[in-house]
């Protein structure tokens, strides 16, 4: 069977391409959309829940928190400062460094961020209905659009 599409040019992309970019857009505000609505219920803000998140799989210095939000050190700052008022974010010394102050999520930020992944529902969901074999082509294919081997 011969291709009615041709391969994609990065300057000219197809229309498969063009669908496939506007389905990753969806896919991606749903996900944000369920995220919100997850952390809200833990009564956080998506920033919070992203910072947490982060957290829980290592503790990391303010300076490197912002670069991967991808915001100013000082809003870290203070969303640290919320987080650490209700027990879920410590400030530690940097072992490393013990100049630097690292945070660390405590057991109770880690407790939260588990029930927060588990309250998601819009990936969960769909992917349900796909078998393994769908859901480990879809895993290889986003892995090779993001470089991960």
């Amino acid at each position: 069977m011969v291709s009615t599409t041709s391969p994609p040019d990065s300057h000219h992309p197809d229309s498969l391409t063009l669908e496939v970019v506007e389905l990753i857009g969806e896919v991606v505000a749903r996900f944000h959309e369920d995220y919100e609505e997850a952390a809200a219920e833990h009564a956080l803000t998506g920033a919070q829940a992203r910072l947490l998140s982060l957290l829980c799989l290592e503790p990391l210095p303010m300076r490197r928190l912002a670069r991967r939000l991808k915001c100013e050190p000082s809003n870290v700052t203070g969303i640290v400062d919320r987080l650490e008022a209700r027990g879920l974010v410590e400030r530690q010394p940097d072992p490393a460094d013990r100049r630097v102050k690292v945070a660390a999520a405590t057991s109770e930020g880690r407790r939260v961020t588990r029930s927060l992944r588990e309250s998601l529902r819009f990936a969960r969901e769909p992917l349900a209905g796909l078998s393994e074999g769908e859901r480990v082509a879809l895993r290889d294919a986003l892995r090779g659009m993001l470089g991960v081997v």
